[in-house]
């Protein structure tokens, strides 16, 4: 996905429906881009560009994983 790609202003989290952010890697030894939502600490993994959205592909992540992943936040 794109940073500016006008999809993420419409993607929401499925379980509270507030909007998502678009995490992409800071590497090459990173994972893949991601979706994030930081009010739950849940992140959705985008496969060949498409975000899996279905509330059990969200896995939970730990505090020291949030606070990379807000780092890592797209602008």
């Amino acid at each position: 996905m794109n940073p500016d790609d006008p999809l993420l202003r419409i993607l929401a989290c499925p379980l509270d429906k507030g909007p998502l952010h678009l995490v992409v890697p800071d590497g090459p030894t990173a994972p893949d881009e991601v979706l994030y939502n930081p009010r739950l600490h849940r992140r959705y993994p985008v496969v060949d560009g498409i975000p899996q959205l279905l509330p059990s592909s969200g896995e939970q992540v730990s505090d020291d994983e949030h606070e990379e992943l807000l780092k890592r936040m797209a602008p």
